[in-house]
């Protein structure tokens, strides 16, 4: 037997009530999606340079009894082209930390780009507390208020960006070339300085070569020494300093190789990247500036959509954080409704079986009533009084079952009328469908309530 609320079996178990799935999505149309960059960080650059660093710090190591003697020779010129070879270093390290560091800022400011289309918000506003490298100042000023999706460029801005990171690029470069150049003076000048201090010593060698009166040989012999020392002490400063001089360029030349390998590859990315959001344009360089007024139109459409595009996205947005919400109201309502109908089976299935457990001790009361009865007729010959007591006591039980009988039927109606309801409010909370009063049926009336 079928229930009559849900048309199912009572032993079936009832399907739950789920709402289907929504998925939720902001499109806009003709919105193109804003790309991966594909910057390789300058790690490779980084190991050559260490390398390099690592066998001219082993070779000084290994030759440090014979470099020694050479630096000795005059302390103060090597000593200042040690300090500028260090600082050529220091410089080319600090360019490949540019590298990185900008980088870093363009792929966070893609990331920001792609929040931007998606969210229709801007790919970067004055306060973001994101300052970019000074490489990509002109890139960060110009994409920074391209609308809400950081717009897209022209080609003559794009080759302006471009040929102002090339500019940027080359000045730092021209540090190191500097550095380098430097080292090669420095070498120079005590190359030199130490000529210029062994010509007068080669000349009073001469001078000393002729003995004065009174002289001896002793003597004679050792203004010769102190001649030749002097010589070789010139010679040895321009030799030392000429030697580290030329070192010291040739390792910072080759760690500005290193750098400019990085920087070049760093250009091509960056011009490859920005060939992905560049428009362009419809005049070729020689008529640029009788195109002004169509470009400038151009640009007033492109920021006209770009506003409209924004609207929409704001309005999809709204859209579907309220169809979120509304979803999640009628989970919710879903799930209230489906715990009241197990708790209603529930009660069902618990006043079923009371009633069946009423039924039998009532079955069991009629016997008794129907066994008392045959034995009140066989004994009411023999005590007249007695059998007018069984009378109104057969009366007053035969009441009692009829009382019961009603309020079983009534009660049983009742519960069949609001799981009635209750089927039909679920579902039309799930399936729309019209829930009125003046479809609901009348409520049953007891037999005693009718007799009334």
């Amino acid at each position: 037997m079928s229930d009559p609320t849900t048309g199912q079996p009572p032993d079936e178990p009832k399907q739950k009530l789920t709402a289907p799935p929504r998925r939720i999505t902001a499109t806009r149309g003709g919105q193109q999606t804003a790309e991966q960059p594909h910057f390789s960080q300058p790690v490779r650059q980084i190991l050559l340079m260490l390398t390099v660093l690592i066998l001219v710090l082993l070779g000084g190591w290994f030759a440090y009894g014979r470099i020694l003697p050479i630096f000795m020779a005059n302390r103060w010129l090597n000593g200042l082209i040690f300090a500028v070879f260090a600082l050529g270093v220091l410089a080319c390290f600090w360019q490949v930390a540019q590298l990185i560091r900008s980088v870093h800022w363009i792929e966070r400011f893609a990331a920001r780009r792609r929040n931007a289309v998606e969210k229709g918000l801007a790919a970067r506003t004055a306060d973001d507390g994101d300052q970019p490298p000074r490489l990509l100042t002109p890139l960060a000023a110009l994409l920074g208020a391209r609308g809400p999706v950081g717009g897209v460029i022209s080609t003559s801005s794009a080759r302006s960006i471009l040929e102002s990171v090339a500019t940027r690029i080359e000045e730092i470069r021209d540090i190191t070339k500097y550095i380098a150049n430097l080292l090669i003076f420095l070498g120079l000048l005590g190359t030199f300085y130490g000529l210029a201090t062994t010509v007068p010593a080669v000349i009073e060698t001469i001078r000393a070569l002729a003995p004065q009166e009174g002289e001896t040989g002793v003597q004679v012999f050792d203004k010769l020494l102190s001649g030749l020392e002097a010589q070789l002490g010139g010679m040895a400063t321009a030799f030392s300093s000429s030697l580290l001089g030329l070192a010291g360029s040739l390792v910072v030349g080759l760690l500005e190789l290193f750098v400019t390998h990085g920087q070049n590859r760093f250009y091509r990315e960056l011009e490859e990247w920005m060939s992905g959001f560049t428009r362009i344009s419809l005049a070729s360089d020689g008529d640029e500036a009788g195109s002004a007024a169509g470009t400038g139109l151009l640009d007033q459409i492109a920021s006209q959509i770009d506003w409209l595009q924004q609207f929409h996205a704001e309005r999809d947005v709204v859209r579907d954080e309220a169809a979120a919400m509304a979803d999640e109201r009628v989970l919710a309502m879903v799930e209230a409704v489906e715990a009241l109908v197990q708790r209603d089976d529930a009660a069902g299935e618990a006043t079923v079986s009371q009633a069946a457990a009423l039924t039998s001790a009532m079955n069991r009361m009629t016997d008794g009533q129907d066994r008392l009865v045959e034995l009140m007729q066989s004994q009411r010959n023999d005590q007249p009084e007695t059998t007018m007591d069984m009378d109104r006591l057969e009366a007053a039980l035969s009441r009692f079952a009829r009382q019961l009988n009603e309020g079983r039927d009534e009660m049983v109606a009742e519960l069949r009328l609001d799981l009635l309801v209750l089927t039909r409010a679920v579902r039309a909370a799930r399936f729309g469908d019209p829930f009125r009063d003046d479809q609901m049926p009348d409520s049953p009336v007891s037999p005693q309530h009718r007799g009334e």
